[in-house]
């Protein structure tokens, strides 16, 4: 008999039968096989690869072969926007006072966020200050003298060029257009000129051109100021023509700019009217289109202006005081605004959010403000297997 003082419980604790401990020990259970990319459908890789931001999907292409293929189908239509290029100026005096500050200050770039590169043109101050941005075109940045001699042809530098590009220049030969064409491949640059357009009759002074362009929806042109028609050129056919504006902007000489909009790159045009309303107008051939343009959109800019400090709130000083000066190239759904001494602003038109547009040391964002993207699509992920 156990003693008193143990406790009971030790029966519990008993060995279990020999029997038992001879069974052999249950198999282990079999192990999942792992799923690894390899496994992806081709579905499903473009289904994470359209998530990707530009500069990710890249990295993604050059990891392996089949990434690629599908990195290719994964790609945003429009080019990704690193930032802005411009050449500030000082903040103008409100009228009578002159309308900019005519002082030429070297280009500068402003990224588009903390997460975009910060961009420079590489100059040395000297070339800087003699050099202005002529034309930005994906990844591309033309620059001219700023106080050129009048020759026929231009002395252009190509910063950042790539292997093989085009860059043409409009002349007014007589009173007929003329394209020539700077051909550069491998670094070398031949010029030609083209036959002078006829049909295409300027019959009035070229000063009247604006001596930049637009790119948009595919093609080039050219605002006339006081005109009711642009000059449009057509890279690939190099055919030059007079594309008209709706009478009711361009017969009342109204401050209409040419772009493309924001969701899928049409040919727009957008104008302030009425001195507060702003009007977005696409081409259409709808029996009620205005010379082939159709009203999209109008808003009423008349709360969104009188948040600009001092801006006078009286019809036609503000209309004096404000206008139109561009269409953002990049397609972020912003047009930009210049003021008479009280600022550049950008305003987003599906927000409503009204951005001063100043510098740290206080000078404003200059006019034009130049889009960079990359050139878009990659060449590698262009090519066909």
């Amino acid at each position: 008999m156990a003693p008193k003082g143990e406790c009971r419980g030790r029966k519990s604790q008993t060995l279990a039968p020999l029997a038992a401990a001879l069974l052999p020990p249950p198999h282990p259970a079999p192990a999942e096989s792992a799923t690894t990319v390899a496994d992806l459908t081709e579905e499903a890789l473009h289904a994470i690869l359209r998530r990707l931001n530009p500069a990710d999907l890249l990295r993604a292409a050059l990891a392996c072969h089949r990434w690629r293929r599908a990195a290719s189908r994964a790609l945003p239509s429009a080019p990704p926007l690193l930032g802005y290029f411009f050449h500030p100026r000082g903040p103008a005096e409100p009228p009578p006072a002159p309308t900019d500050d005519k002082t030429h200050y070297p280009a500068v770039f402003v990224p588009l966020d903390d997460a975009s590169p910060r961009l420079s043109l590489k100059l040395n101050p000297g070339a800087a200050c003699g050099l202005s941005i002529n034309d930005v075109h994906l990844g591309l940045v033309l620059l001219l003298l700023h106080d050129r001699p009048k020759s026929l042809l231009p002395r252009i530098l190509a910063v950042d060029p790539a292997l093989s590009f085009d860059a043409v220049c409009l002349t007014i030969d007589g009173d007929l257009p003329r394209a020539w064409v700077a051909s550069v491949r491998d670094g070398e640059c031949t010029w030609r000129a083209l036959q002078r357009t006829e049909g295409v009759v300027v019959n009035f002074d070229p000063w009247w051109f604006e001596a930049r362009s637009v790119h948009a929806a595919g093609n080039i042109y050219w605002h006339i100021c006081n005109s009711s028609r642009l000059l449009q050129l057509d890279p690939c056919t190099l055919e030059i023509s007079y594309m008209p504006v709706p009478a009711v902007l361009g017969d009342r000489f109204k401050k209409y700019r040419i772009g493309e909009t924001p969701e899928d790159g049409r040919l727009c045009m957008a104008a302030i009217v009425d001195d507060e309303d702003l009007q977005i107008w696409v081409r259409g051939k709808a029996r009620w289109s205005d010379r082939g343009w159709l009203l999209e959109r109008e808003m009423c800019m008349t709360k969104v202006l009188d948040t600009v400090p001092g801006l006078p709130k009286e019809r036609r000083m503000r209309m004096l005081c404000t206008w139109l000066s561009d269409i953002d190239y990049a397609r972020t759904g912003k047009v930009f605004i210049k003021t008479w001494g009280y600022g550049r602003y950008s305003f987003h038109m599906e927000t409503g959010k009204l951005e001063h547009l100043v510098m740290e040391d206080g000078k404003e964002y200059g006019d034009p403000m130049y889009a960079y993207t990359l050139a878009w699509p990659p060449e590698f992920l262009t090519l066909k297997d």
